[in-house]
């Protein structure tokens, strides 16, 4: 593929923003709709995992604090319970190698608002989840239609900033909350399925992730880019 001259300027600007936004208090309210991105790839990855497991998923939550829950009757158990957080950093990761081509970021954008409708439409239960997955669909929509190309390309690169770090740092605080005692997470989930503590488990998927996070990053230093 040729190289994109713009790929590691806007992410190292993406980087920036984030990092800019961290240090202003309102900034909240801005990342927020990113905080709900991540719960709908986190459920929609538990979703998944039913599905192609032969399962079938009764219903997802979206909660307004940006948690989420998925219950789902049959499939492969362990697949479906560690889908949500690696689902979430294989699409971070994913966003960071696609970003390499500035060219696909609007096809990237109207897939995911297609991925997250449907999942809404299917599967989602409740208002606030409905509401919430129709604005981030119109949302990535609106981006990809009426946006000039570089701009969706920075676009697509703050979003890979965004889903990258959410996940890191829903596994830090799945971390602390599974070496603390048996509170309901997925590792919990594992925990019971395995006997393995869940800890553990949140170990093990902090390690996953930040190896493909590593795979991604390099992408740009073997492309020359």
């Amino acid at each position: 593929m040729p190289k994109d001259k713009d790929a590691l300027k806007f992410l190292l600007g993406a980087s920036a923003l984030t990092v800019a936004l961290s240090f202003i208090p309102i900034a909240f309210f801005l990342v927020y709709p990113f905080r709900l991105f991540v719960t709908f790839i986190h459920e929609g990855g538990h979703a998944l995992a039913t599905l192609l497991t032969f399962g079938a998923v009764d219903r997802v939550i979206i909660h307004p604090d940006a948690s989420g829950e998925t219950y789902s009757l049959g499939g492969a158990s362990l697949l479906i319970a560690s889908a949500g957080y690696l689902a979430s950093t294989a699409y971070g990761a994913g966003l960071l190698v696609l970003c390499r081509q500035g060219g696909r970021a609007k096809v990237v954008l109207a897939l995911t608002a297609a991925a997250i409708l449907a999942l809404t439409a299917f599967f989602v239960s409740g208002l606030f989840g409905w509401l919430v997955g129709i604005a981030l669909s119109l949302g990535l929509v609106l981006v990809a239609v009426t946006a000039a190309p570089r701009a969706a390309h920075f676009f697509l690169s703050f979003l890979a900033v965004q889903c990258c770090l959410n996940a890191l740092y829903d596994l830090q605080t799945l971390f602390f909350i599974s070496a603390r005692g048996a509170a309901a997470s997925d590792a919990y989930n594992m925990y019971r399925l395995t006997w393995i503590p869940p800890v553990v488990w949140a170990l093990s998927w902090l390690g996953i992730s930040l190896a493909a996070l590593a795979w991604a990053l390099r992408s740009y230093r073997r492309s020359g880019v």
